[in-house]
């Protein structure tokens, strides 16, 4: 069938139904149905109005690439097949049109695909949005804060080899233009328990792997680390290694995503001796003692653990060993310290290893943030990405998943509130009659578990800051008191008579009636975890490294800011955050992505359906269909819906002139739907039941076969008289063609055999002329011949008389001496020029005077070297000097060399004596000015540029304003410890001053010269003759400046300037500053 329109549409070829609203019927099984059919299709998008049901296909499918990008690009949501390219274009457009701040929102349980998903939304948005360095720049940066993330803050679980363990939102900031400025991310909740013991089945975070699989050998010795797994007891061996995972190939990218976000080489070092240390924490072994007044305390058992820490950290080994075996207790004025026997040593050992990896966690977060967070103070557009865990029910549920599905349900609350308050607006704005829906409002949960006065999170942190014994039980025995009526919590120990005899629900549990179902806790932990305790002397450990990292994750344990009051409780900060993100999801734009496991085994093309039904019931997805379709089930814009059913009427057919309203009506009366299907709005259709819209779309498949058909029957006619016709002109060209072509092939004939004939011609006549001159030839040279034998045999005659002995020697000496004669001759007018590069000599005339010859040339270019030297005058033998000592500083060192050497060393280019513009500034001078140039001095905050005047003297180096001739620096050379310059063929150097000279009090100073060259030379000749001391000449690409208080590495890169072939400066971070070479 032909294609009538060029733009297709979400009810086009659908597989299933794409848009759950429009199922008919609706009923769980219906639903899984339609999703089961869909996946069988690799269709693993489908929507509920506008939220997007994402099926994990757990393999790559052809439906990311570019061309996708560009389908989904600029188009209406329901225009194409559900794809999530559809809902991040739908955010994006609305975000940079509308400039309506949007947050799209990823939930589902671990495995169900939410990482990749946000990855997919960042691609996107990073595909579509603007182009150029600057913003390809940030994109990159926020695309690779992803890996740095995913290796700290990701592990493997049985049921995904890459999940998340913490829950992250991303804020991508925009400017007007819809082009990325940068982002803010918030973690929420790290699994740091997983640090010091992981399930069966389950690794520890992925970087302790990588690490010990992709670090250099060196590198492992500088970290005291060894390669084998079983070396460490914080990591399971059972699955230390996951198939189709290289982690050292992933070691290597999270080093240089660190690198493209803007960690420094130092600081990445320094995080990697923090993961280092947390490994080394877990073979600490702890020994039992008794002690004389009967306590119990504990020792180390090998103490090379520890003090290959100490190393590591730079902590005092005898301070972290007394932190490891007491404990000290303030209160108010009062010291009270105490041993710790075995267990509290390994308890204390696990606080510290997690603590100190959640804090390098949310150091990595803030280090990202500070990298890729916007520069400019413009008002800014955002776009918020959710990717957080979704609801958990285990075999055994303790308190992180009762935090967990606490986090489920405020946002499960948010999306129904917000779902009906975007339902009630549309209704509103179309000017439709809102009709009261009926929906479970969870809010009495979420009371439940976070009323200040009598809620369980409440209720636990009062349980934990009570004095005296406070066990799990006791906290158990509270709820059952306070929550005992509650019809959303259970309980054997409450004063419900209905738990007493549910043998389901064990003594040491409650239950609580999520929304998503029942889930039973265990309450074993729960007043550990929401303690989370690190031990005073720990921290105060800690603080006391000499490692900067680790001494900032831990300011608390600062003697001079010690603070006794209790650190909140896990609790209570999880719902502050919580809180913090509610309140910033209501002022956005919601989109939401639901993502669905379709199997335990992690493998395509299995489709569990009870897996699957669980997950629907738990995400709540039945219910957002009901709420989504209570008043009208879809609805669609006048203009494309005339565009897709006129076809249907003959008013409406081919084109309808007038508003498309009434085009829409005129469609709908001739089609005789009963009014009570459809109602008007101002800019839409609104249909209330599905089998409606399935009317009109088996009408339009049915009239659009009809048109096809009378449409081939068009085009094949027009096509035979086309063709036809030309065949008719086809032949009528052929022909004519024809007889051209022979008419040439006859005049190509006779006029190739005319030729032939001219040329056999003219070779006879030639060839006749050709014998007459040869045998005149011959004629003279034999008469030449005969003469010169007769002169011969005379002569002959004529010296027998004379040589009667000894005639042959006197005649060979004779004529060497004559050809000697004829070769000094020879030379003597062939000499070369006097020049000494000129490499021209004469060629040797017989082969027994080669050695002579090249004495000669030896001797000849002595001399003129010699008379070229005694044309010197003592400022051109300085000159020249100069230049031998910049070929000994700078040949195959820096590649401006070769473009300088047929420059003459000036130094004085501002004739600053001449100049009265200058006179104040030569007055201020006594000495002798050496250079006085003009340079571009570097600004040191922002990498711009600033022209000053650059004078040396004998003993100082100055720097004067070019406008007003002020001297703005005066530097002693004795101050000057190193020049610093690129290998690349730019003007860029820096001069180093000595630290704590007074010269140094702003710093380096870094300058841009035409005539670098001759300026170092210059320089380290004066400051040899001064100081009778070499001065350093530093050659290399990157090169570290002093910048006040902060080191700042300079960093040449090759790249395509905008102004031509001038390098450009640019500051990129408060510790780097890039300089673009062409």
């Amino acid at each position: 069938m032909a294609k009538m329109e060029v733009k297709t549409s979400l009810l086009d070829n659908m597989i299933g139904v794409g848009d759950m609203v429009l199922l008919e019927p609706l009923s769980e099984e219906t639903f899984i149905n339609n999703l089961k059919r869909r996946f069988d299709y690799n269709e693993i998008y489908t929507y509920i109005g506008s939220v997007v049901i994402s099926v994990n296909p757990y393999r790559s499918l052809p439906i990311y690439s570019p061309e996708k990008v560009e389908d989904y690009r600029n188009r209406n949501f329901y225009e194409l097949s559900p794809h999530i390219f559809a809902l991040s274009d739908e955010a994006y457009r609305s975000l940079r049109d509308q400039d309506k701040d949007q947050c799209i929102l990823i939930t589902g349980e671990s495995g169900a695909g939410k990482t990749e998903a946000s990855k997919l939304v960042m691609s996107y948005v990073a595909a579509v949005c603007g182009k150029g360095a600057e913003v390809n720049q940030v994109k990159e940066q926020l695309l690779q804060s992803n890996p740095v993330l995913e290796a700290f803050g990701n592990a493997k679980t049985v049921r995904n080899d890459n999940s998340s363990r913490f829950g992250k939102y991303m804020d991508i900031e925009f400017d007007f233009k819809g082009d990325p400025l940068g982002g803010v991310i918030s973690n929420y909740l790290l699994e740091k328990s997983r640090v010091v013991k992981q399930p069966r089945g389950e690794r520890n975070f992925h970087v302790f792997y990588q690490l010990l699989s992709g670090a250099s050998e060196e590198l492992l010795d500088k970290l005291k680390l060894e390669r084998d797994f079983s070396k460490y007891n914080y990591l399971s061996l059972d699955s230390a290694t996951v198939n189709g995972v290289d982690d050292a190939a992933n070691f290597r990218t999270v080093r240089n995503a660190m690198q493209i976000v803007g960690f420094m080489d130092h600081e990445a070092e320094s995080v990697l001796e923090v993961v280092a240390a947390v490994l080394k924490l877990g073979n600490i072994e702890f020994k039992p003692e008794s002690r004389v007044n009967g306590l119990d305390e504990s020792k180390i058992k090998d103490k090379n653990e520890l003090k290959e820490i100490c190393e590591l950290t730079s902590i005092d080994q005898s301070v972290l060993e007394r932190a490891f075996s007491f404990r000290t207790v303030e209160a108010k004025q009062e010291k009270v310290s105490t041993t710790l026997n075995v267990a509290q040593a390994y308890y204390a050992r696990d606080a510290l290893a997690k603590n100190l990896y959640s804090r390098l966690f949310s150091w990595l977060v803030n280090r990202i943030n500070e990298s890729i967070k916007a520069q400019t103070k413009v008002r800014k557009k955002v776009m918020g990405v959710l990717d957080i865990y979704g609801f958990e029910i285990f075999e055994d549920n303790s308190f992180e998943q009762f935090i967990i599905n606490y986090c489920n349900e405020k946002l499960q609350q948010i999306f129904i509130e917000l779902t009906l308050k975007e339902e009630q607006e549309e209704y509103i704005r179309e000017g439709i009659e809102w009709t009261h829906i009926d929906y479970f409002n969870n809010a009495i949960i979420c009371d439940l578990i976070e009323n200040n006065t009598n809620g369980i999170l409440a209720m636990l942190d009062e349980e934990c800051l009570r004095p005296g014994t406070v066990t799990d039980e006791t906290f158990l025995e509270k709820l059952n008191q306070v929550c005992a009526t509650h019809q959303h919590f259970e309980s054997r120990m409450s004063k419900c008579s209905r738990f007493l005899n549910d043998t389901s629900l064990p003594h040491s549990c409650f239950r609580i009636q999520h929304y998503a179902g029942k889930v039973l806790y265990q309450v074993e932990g729960f007043v550990d975890k929401n303690n989370d305790l690190l031990y005073r002397d720990l921290s105060q450990a800690m603080w006391k490294a000499g490692h900067a990292l680790i001494k900032s994750l831990f300011p608390e344990g600062n003697p001079a800011k010690i603070n006794l009051k209790r650190p909140p409780t896990a609790g209570s900060q999880f719902k502050a955050s919580v809180a913090t993100l509610m309140k910033n999801l209501q002022t956005k734009n919601p989109n939401y992505i639901r993502c669905i496991k379709p199997n335990d085994k992690k493998a395509a093309h299995i489709f569990s359906e009870a897996l699957v039904c669980h997950q629907i019931r738990y995400l709540g997805l039945l219910e957002n269909v009901r709420v989504r379709r209570a008043g009208y089930a879809f609805r669609q814009a006048y203009e494309p819906c005339l565009e897709r059913y006129k076809m249907l009427c003959k008013q409406t057919w081919p084109h309808w002139k007038g508003p498309a309203r009434a085009g829409v009506e005129v469609l709908f009366n001739e089609l005789e739907i009963p009014m009570e299907e459809y109602s008007f709005g101002r800019s839409k259709i609104f249909i209330r039941n599905p089998r409606t819209l399935f009317k009109l779309e088996d009408l339009r498949k049915q009239r659009l076969e009809d048109l096809a058909t009378l449409i081939q029957k068009i085009y094949r006619g027009w096509k035979c008289r086309t063709r036809f016709l030309l065949m008719k002109k086809s032949q009528i060209v052929i022909a004519a063609w024809y007889r051209r072509f022979a008419q040439q092939k006859r005049y190509h004939q006779i006029k190739s055999s005319a030729l032939v004939i001219q040329s056999y011609i003219r070779g006879w006549k030639a060839r006749k002329i050709l014998r007459e001159l040869k045998h005149q030839k011959r004629c003279e040279e034999a008469v030449t011949t005969i003469a010169a034998y007769w002169h011969g045999t005379q002569v002959r005659r004529e010296y027998r008389k004379f040589f009667r002995a000894n005639a042959g020697k006197k005649i060979y000496e004779f004529t060497l001496q004559r050809i000697m004669q004829k070769y000094f001759l020879e030379m003597k007018n062939k000499m070369p020029s006097l020049s000494p590069i000129d490499k021209n000599w004469p060629s040797r005339p017989y082969l027994f005077l080669d050695s002579t010859h090249k004495e000669l040339k030896r001797i000849f270019h002595l001399w003129r070297c010699k008379k070229y030297r005694d044309q010197f005058t003592d400022q051109q033998k300085l000159i020249y000097e100069e230049k031998l000592e910049a070929s000994e500083l700078f040949k195959d060192k820096k590649a401006l060399y070769p473009s300088s050497v047929g420059q003459p060393f000036q130094g004085a280019y501002l004739e600053i004596n001449k100049n009265p513009k200058y006179k104040k500034l030569k007055d201020a001078i006594e000495e002798k000015i050496i250079i006085a140039e003009v340079v571009n001095k570097i600004n040191r905050a922002n990498g711009k540029s600033t022209s000053r005047i650059f004078l040396l003297t004998n003993n100082n180096l100055l720097l004067a304003d070019q406008k007003s001739g002020q001297i703005k620096s005066e530097v002693p050379l004795v101050d000057v410890t190193k020049v610093s310059m690129s290998s690349q063929n730019d003007g860029f150097f820096a001069v180093h001053l000595k630290e704590g000279s007074e010269a140094a009090s702003k710093g380096d100073f870094l300058f841009s010269s035409d005539h670098l060259i001759e300026m170092a030379t210059k320089l380290y000749r004066t400051t040899l003759s001064q100081t009778k001391q070499k001065l350093n000449i530093e050659i290399s690409d990157e090169f570290l400046v002093q910048f006040r208080q902060d080191k700042v590495c300079v960093k040449f890169i090759q790249g395509n300037q905008k102004n031509g072939s001038v390098p450009t400066c640019k500051r990129k971070n408060n510790r780097l500053l890039e300089v673009a070479v062409p």
